[in-house]
């Protein structure tokens, strides 16, 4: 069971915290974590693209000329593929992108992205975060406290308002809720930062 220490705003420790060794160190699954990432930069594909087919373009109801005679090729239609202005041929569709993947592969992947973190030492715990006030100098403060720096991820158990509008701002900062997280987000980060409160909620639904 790892254990980390709790800090406060001002970076000041203030006490210890053992942390579940079945959500925060784990045997690391680079595959599961691989295939979650990848699952959720598909989802967010729109796959719009649209071709017509010969069925779908207009016009080419009349055949161009008559079948012998002409000396030229026969042709049946003007919106034939090889023809300018004719249909697709093997063209690209609307697709959606996404798949599954079962739960257990989920939560492994959750796991294993925590569990890099610890070992990366880019977890800090904080015993809360309360904020006066909605302005960015605050939380700026904050980080100056911590020492951070980079990319950073606030996990809070609860909706914190002014937190939220504190770093919007801040593009290097993102906000969520424990049950928000998500695996693309921890890899992305340099950082994270979680509430006393929302790693009991992790190890809750992850344990």
């Amino acid at each position: 069971m790892a254990k980390v220490s709790v800090k406060n705003v001002k970076g000041e420790a203030v006490k210890d915290l053992n942390l579940e060794s079945s959500v925060w160190n784990v045997e690391v699954s680079d595959d599961a974590l691989k295939k979650m990432i990848r699952l959720q930069l598909d989802s967010m594909r729109q796959g719009t693209r649209k071709t017509k087919t010969r069925a779908e373009v207009s016009g080419g109801g009349k055949k161009p000329w008559k079948q012998k005679g002409t000396g030229r090729a026969r042709q049946g239609s003007i919106r034939a593929t090889q023809w300018r202005g004719g249909g697709i041929a093997f063209g690209v569709n609307p697709r959606d992108y996404s798949f599954k993947i079962n739960k257990k592969e989920r939560v492994l992947a959750l796991k294993s992205a925590l569990t890099y973190k610890v070992k990366e030492k880019a977890l800090l715990v904080l015993d809360k975060i309360e904020l006066k006030s909605l302005k960015t100098s605050e939380i700026t403060k904050i980080l100056d406290n911590l020492k951070l720096s980079g990319k950073v991820i606030f996990v809070t158990n609860d909706e914190n308002e002014n937190l939220y509008m504190a770093t919007r701002n801040l593009g290097n900062i993102l906000v969520l809720m424990a049950d928000e997280l998500n695996c693309y987000d921890l890899v992305n980060a340099d950082m994270l930062v979680v509430t006393e409160d929302a790693v009991k909620k992790i190890e809750e639904v992850l344990k």
